[in-house]
């Protein structure tokens, strides 16, 4: 139980406001979608969809390794594509497995997110032409001190005691 005379941890938060800039960052391009009409996307689907184009049908675990993600996330983004009809499932080289493909309504939005996803890159690199330091090499930075001493253990040292 909380103790009484300790403020709620939660009101304060250093990942709250980098989480809520991605998070409307993603609303934009959302928004962009529904401007030109492409219903049924969300900025999440272009990766898979464009990679599905270039490389052609894979398992799930195939597509989750190419783009980084782990196999239970991409599950659930193939499950949503599903949804939406820009993917279906074909019989894989044995009978114990099954390849991701793109439907024609998944082949025919790719262009339009091959563009977006360029123009995306573009304006991200205009917006840290606009600031006073890179945030692409903020992100090497932090990895590089993570490389040094893991998020892990810095939470560890940072916890009280030992508690259950």
């Amino acid at each position: 139980m909380p103790s009484p005379d300790q403020p709620d941890p939660t009101l304060e938060s250093h990942w709250r406001p980098l989480r809520l800039l991605l998070a409307a960052m993603d609303d934009d391009i959302a928004l962009l979608y529904a401007e030109r009409g492409v219903t049924g996307i969300r900025p999440r689907f272009a990766m898979p969809l464009i990679r599905l184009a270039h490389r052609g049908p894979m398992t799930i675990q195939a597509l989750a390794e190419t783009l980084d993600v782990t196999h239970s996330a991409m599950s659930q983004t193939v499950a949503a594509l599903r949804r939406e009809r820009l993917v279906d499932s074909v019989p894989g080289a044995d009978a114990r497995t099954r390849q991701v493909r793109l439907t024609e309504r998944g082949a025919e939005v790719v262009p339009f997110l091959e563009d977006e996803w360029r123009a995306t890159e573009q304006a991200v690199a205009d917006l840290e032409a606009e600031i006073p330091y890179r945030l692409t090499q903020v992100v090497r930075d932090l990895e590089a001190a993570l490389g040094r001493r893991s998020f892990h253990d810095r939470i560890v040292a940072n916890l009280p005691g030992d508690r259950p």
